[in-house]
């Protein structure tokens, strides 16, 4: 029986930045993935968005990963703090009724992104425990240039304590990154392709492996 999985991210580029080599993981292993896009990732931008063309981008990279299920919404961008929390949460709630996962992967709760936090809240909320939900797990990713620019103080630094080998996929990864050309950046941007290679690098090295994926744990259930 396939495992489901299911990535819930704020914008069109997250799941690949943040999870992209464990969902290539999951998928070689016969998991079912399915991602959950909540915003537009464009509109607050001053000039240049084009939310067709990020949706068509959205759609071209869960084809490359293999996944079962996309499901895109249309939060505004950046001003998640403007939608009732319900709203979030039971869109949410609905995918997951659906789906029915075992593991959702999403945002650290204490991003400098607005739309991190409250898609974060939005999964706890709907996923606060009951008898017999199917959510056993739930483990926050890191972003490049939201992560680590939040405030440096103890309560909002994120502290990985699960990884995720992923150095089999890590060039996969890259590759399929690059379908989001307008979203990366020249290195020394921390969202950039090198800026990638690198943290993918040190979370390896602080476990023993070439490359990893970091995540902390929200909720993990033992049977």
């Amino acid at each position: 029986m396939k495992n489901k999985i299911l990535v819930v991210v704020a914008h069109p580029d997250d799941e690949v930045l943040g999870v992209g080599g464990t969902i290539l993981k999951h998928i070689s292993r016969g998991d079912a993935v399915s991602i959950l896009i909540m915003g537009d990732g464009e509109l607050s931008r001053e000039s240049g968005a084009d939310v067709k063309k990020r949706e068509n981008q959205a759609r071209a990279i869960a084809d490359l990963l293999g996944v079962e299920n996309l499901f895109l919404e249309k939060f505004p961008d950046n001003q998640s703090d403007t939608i009732p929390l319900l709203s979030l949460t039971k869109k949410v709630g609905e995918i997951i009724e659906k789906i029915q996962p075992a593991t959702i992967y999403t945002h650290h709760a204490h991003d400098l992104n607005i739309d991190h936090r409250l898609t974060c809240q939005a999964v706890l909320t709907a996923c606060r425990p009951q008898p017999s939900f199917c959510v056993k797990q739930i483990l926050s990713f890191e972003v490049l240039s939201s992560t680590e620019w939040q405030l440096k103080e103890e309560g909002h630094v994120f502290l990985p304590t699960y990884y995720q080998d992923i150095t089999e996929f890590i060039d996969k990864k890259i590759e399929i990154l690059k379908v989001y050309s307008g979203e990366l950046k020249d290195y020394p941007h921390p969202r950039s392709v090198d800026g990638v290679r690198i943290l993918a690098q040190y979370r390896g090295m602080e476990v023993g492996f070439a490359y990893a994926e970091a995540f902390q744990a929200v909720r993990l259930l033992i049977d």
